[in-house]
C-alpha cells in the first residue's frame, strides 16, 4: 500500500507543496474504529489506506477507539482491534487514543458554542423533531431555537448533572434550518444516555453524537487528513462547521473515498452480530466470516489482504468486487509461500503386491518449487499405502486416466503403479485397491520411456497421521445478500461447512503449528486451526481451492 498513489494523495502532495495548507508538516492521520465489534475485510480498506498514506509520507497515523456511544462498545473489541492491525504489519507505536478522553473537553466545547450563541437545548422528542424537519422547500423549525444563552447553559449543566430523564432532551448545534444539506438543519450534537460506559462507567450521562465528536477528535490529535468513507461526504460541511467554530489550533481536512462491496457477504456489523448472537456461525472468527479474525483463521495471509486492497485501487465511485478476487489474490500469495504436503481426504487402501513385506524406503521432495530455499522433506514409503477414493473407479468414465483395473499412473515422487483391482465389503464398497509397481521407475520415470498420463498423490500407511478436515464454502448462496432489501438469512448456504474426519496426512505434518499453512497436492490450500488444531489433533481448514476459472480483468 505504501508505494501507490491514488487521488488522496495527490491532494496530498499539492498540499504539502511550498504555499500549501500543509507546507512543512508532518502528514498525520488516524484510524476510528468503534469498540462495538470485530473488523472486517471493509474495514481492512480503511485501515490500509490510513496506515499506508502515512508510511508513504514519513508521517504518523493513530489509533482512536470512537467509544462515544456506550450501548455496544467492549474492551474485548479493543484488544480484537490491536491484534488485527498487528496481524496486518501495522502499529500506532504511542499514538493510541480513545474518543472518550475527550470527553470533558467536547463538553467544555459545547459550553463554548453555548456561549457562542451557536447551540442550544431542545425538548422536541425525536419524533417531533423529524416532523418539524421539513422538506428541500420548507425549512426545518424548533421553538427553542431562541432560547436564551443562561437558560441552555444551565439545562446543559442540568443534563450532565443527570437531573433531566432520557429523551427529554438533547443539545443542538444553532447553523442553518434552511439548508439544502440535511446534516446543517441544527443537528443534535449531544444527547442524554444513561447506560454505561466501558471506560467511564456512570461518570456521564451525556454523549457526544459523532458528527460532534470526530471533528474534534481530529483536531485535539494534530490530525492534518481526515480520511473516510464516501457516506460522510454530506457530513463534511457540519464537521468544518465544528472545527471553525471552536477553540481548537489544528484545521484538520476530511476527505472521502468509496467503500469497499463484495459479493457473497455481509460487511453490516448489525448483520454479523447477527449471525454470532443467533449461533448461526460458531463466532466471530468463524472460517466463514469476513472477519480479519475470521479470515485469519481460515487460512489468509496479511499479504494477500494488502495486496487485495491495492489492486482495487481508491477511488470516490462506490463498486462492488468479486470475492473470487479475494480467493485469487490469496492464491497468488500462497503459490508462492506455502509449503508443499500430501494429504488424502477421502482415503481408501492402497496396496502394492509386488512390494516386499516389512520394506520400507523414503524420497526426498521438494517442500515448495517456488522457493528452492525452504529445503526439501524425506516421505517414506511401504507395500500399504493410502490413496484418494476418487483415484480410483472400477468402470473408468471417458477420459479417466487415473487408477482402473489394467491402467498405469504415476505416485508422485515415488514409482509407477499398474492397477491390477480391488477388494469389496459385503455391501459391494471398496475397500482396498490392488496394484504392482515398476522396481526401476523409481522417481515416477519409466526405464523405457513409456508416457503415463495421470499423477496421484498418496500417503504411507505406516507412517500416516489421521486429521480433521474442514472445507469451507461460501456463507451465502445468493450474489448479493447485503442489500438492503433482501433478508440475508433466507440466503444461508448449508453446505458452507463440511466437516471430514479420519483424512491421513503425511508424517512431516504431525508438528504442525496453528496457523501453519500449507498446499496440499491436488486438493487445494490448508490452513492449521488456530483454536482447534494440535499435536495429536490436526484440524486442517481449507483457505482456497487450488484452482479457478476466475481471472481478474487487466
Amino acid at each position: 500500500m505504501a508505494e501507490s498513489k491514488h487521488f488522496i494523495h495527490e491532494i496530498i502532495d499539492e498540499e504539502l507543496k511550498e504555499g500549501g495548507r500543509c507546507y512543512g508538516k508532518t502528514v498525520h492521520t488516524r484510524f476510528p474504529p468503534e469498540p462495538n465489534g470485530y473488523l472486517h475485510i471493509g474495514h481492512a480498506k480503511a485501515l490500509e489506506i490510513d496506515f499506508g498514506t502515512a508510511e508513504l509520507y514519513g508521517g504518523m497515523c493513530n489509533l482512536r477507539m470512537d467509544d462515544t456511544n456506550p450501548t455496544k462498545e467492549d474492551e474485548e473489541y479493543v484488544e480484537a482491534i490491536k491484534e488485527d492491525i498487528h496481524w496486518l504489519g501495522h502499529d500506532w507505536g504511542d499514538r493510541f487514543f480513545y474518543a472518550s478522553d475527550y470527553f470533558e473537553k467536547m463538553y467544555g466545547f459545547a459550553v463554548e458554542l453555548i456561549k457562542k450563541g451557536l447551540a442550544y437545548v431542545c425538548e422536541l422528542t425525536p419524533e417531533q423533531m423529524k416532523d418539524m424537519r421539513g422538506d428541500i422547500n420548507t425549512p426545518a423549525t424548533s421553538p427553542y431555537r431562541d432560547r436564551p444563552i443562561e437558560e441552555s447553559l444551565e439545562l446543559f449543566a442540568k443534563m450532565r448533572a443527570g437531573e433531566i430523564e432520557d429523551g427529554k432532551m438533547t443539545l443542538r448545534a444553532k447553523i442553518d434550518l434552511a439548508s439544502g444539506n440535511f446534516n446543517m438543519r441544527d443537528p443534535v450534537i449531544y444527547r442524554i444516555n444513561r447506560l454505561p460506559h466501558h471506560r467511564t462507567g456512570t461518570e456521564w450521562c451525556i454523549y457526544p453524537m459523532y458528527d460532534f465528536a470526530h471533528p474534534i477528535e481530529d483536531a485535539l490529535e494534530g490530525i492534518t487528513h481526515s480520511l473516510c468513507s464516501l457516506e460522510f461526504e454530506n457530513h463534511r460541511p457540519l464537521y468544518d462547521w465544528v472545527v471553525n467554530n471552536i477553540s481548537v489550533e489544528t484545521k484538520p481536512r476530511q476527505i472521502e473515498f468509496a467503500r469497499l462491496g463484495i459479493t457473497h457477504t455481509v460487511l453490516s456489523k448489525r448483520k454479523l452480530r447477527n449471525l454470532v448472537e443467533n449461533g448461526l456461525v460458531s463466532g466471530w472468527d468463524d472460517p466463514r466470516m469476513p472477519t480479519l479474525c475470521g479470515l485469519r483463521r481460515r487460512g489468509y495471509t496479511p499479504q494477500s489482504i494488502r495486496d487485495f486492497h491495492e489492486r482495487n485501487g481508491v477511488s470516490k465511485v462506490n463498486s462492488v468486487v468479486e470475492y473470487a478476487f479475494l480467493e485469487y489474490c490469496l492464491r497468488e500469495d500462497l503459490n508462492k509461500t506455502a509449503k508443499r504436503a500430501m494429504a488424502v481426504i477421502n482415503p481408501v487402501k492402497l496396496i502394492i503386491d509386488n512390494y516386499p513385506e516389512g520394506q520400507s524406503e523414503s524420497f526426498t521432495v521438494e517442500n515448495n518449487p517456488e522457493r528452492p530455499e525452504d529445503g526439501t522433506r524425506e516421505v517414506t514409503f511401504t507395500r500399504e499405502l493410502w490413496i484418494d477414493r476418487d483415484d480410483f473407479m472400477e468402470e473408468p468414465a471417458k477420459k479417466y486416466f487415473r487408477l482402473f483395473p489394467g491402467n498405469e499412473v504415476r505416485l508422485k515422487s515415488a514409482y509407477v503403479i499398474k492397477c491390477t483391482g480391488c477388494d469389496k465389503d459385503a455391501d459391494g464398497n471398496i475397500t482396498a485397491v490392488h496394484a504392482e509397481y515398476d522396481v526401476d521407475s523409481r522417481g515416477g520415470n519409466t526405464a523405457d520411456g513409456r508416457k503415463i498420463k495421470a499423477t496421484i498423490h498418496w500417503v504411507d500407511s505406516a507412517t500416516a497421521v489421521d486429521a480433521e478436515i474442514r472445507l469451507y464454502d461460501r456463507l451465502f448462496t445468493i450474489e448479493a445478500p447485503d442489500l438492503a432489501d433482501v433478508n440475508y438469512l433466507d440466503y444461508i448456504n448449508p453446505d458452507s461447512l463440511t466437516v471430514v474426519t479420519g483424512a491421513k496426512v503425511e508424517a512431516s505434518l504431525a508438528d504442525t503449528k496453528p496457523e501453519e499453512r500449507f498446499q496440499f497436492l491436488r486438493v487445494g490450500y490448508f490452513c492449521a486451526d488456530n483454536k482447534d488444531s494440535k499435536p495429536g489433533h490436526l484440524v486442517f481448514n481449507r483457505a482456497v481451492s487450488l484452482k479457478d476459472s476466475y481471472k481478474p480483468q487487466a
